[in-house]
């Protein structure tokens, strides 16, 4: 599965942004989806997860103010982002993760295929 990350950025602090990862060379339907971000000189952090069951989770950064969403028959994830602040600037980058890996939803390490990032910058 190749994944695709788009829609990335510069807006002012409270402005919304919306991302998407389109897939391809399979279906992501048995995936759990998750965005993940990583500021200069930080490491790689979760933002967002999807299960294939629809179930979502968000970091507590962003609860409230980003949704996550999945659209199977479209091969499609998207992340919507409201409210942004200068400390939501980062790359982003979405990711999947088969469903029956054991490995903590948080860590980078349990996901298999990564898109490329795309940039957000929030200016205050």
């Amino acid at each position: 599965v190749q994944l695709q990350a788009s829609g990335g950025g510069s807006v002012q602090a409270g402005g919304s942004l919306s991302l998407s990862c389109t897939a391809s060379g399979g279906t992501i339907s048995t995936y759990s989806l998750a965005w993940f971000r990583q500021a200069p000189g930080n490491q790689r952090e979760l933002v967002a997860t999807i299960t294939n069951r629809d179930s979502t989770d968000y970091a507590a950064s962003v609860k409230g103010r980003f949704t996550i969403s999945r659209d199977n028959a479209k091969n499609f994830m998207l992340l919507q982002m409201s409210s942004l602040k200068p400390e939501d600037t980062a790359v982003y980058f979405c990711a999947a993760k088969y469903p029956n890996n054991d490995v903590s939803s948080s860590l980078p390490s349990g996901y298999a295929y990564w898109g490329r990032g795309t940039q957000v910058t929030v200016s205050s």
